[in-house]
């Protein structure tokens, strides 16, 4: 409860002090937000896509394939 408390008021702060702003600021405090939803919804994007991906058996067939090289096929070795 506390934590939707300190929500709302941060955006009832915020909502009253972008009524003071002048409007070329108002339009960069909404581009802003748009950035920062758009950023959000990227990543949520991102993460649904690599869950997807790590569930699909699309490369199983991978897993089967013998290794082609090893560590001896190696000309230097990196520590």
């Amino acid at each position: 409860m506390q934590r939707i408390m300190e929500r709302n008021d941060l955006i009832e702060n915020t909502i009253l002090k972008i009524r003071q702003l002048p409007d070329a600021k108002i339009r960069e405090v909404h581009d802003f937000a748009e950035f920062l939803v758009m950023k959000i919804d990227d990543q949520t994007l991102q993460e649904g896509i690599q869950e997807l991906t790590s569930q699909s058996s699309a490369f199983s067939y991978l897993n089967e394939e013998e290794d082609l090289y090893s560590v001896n096929d190696l000309k230097e070795h990196y520590k």
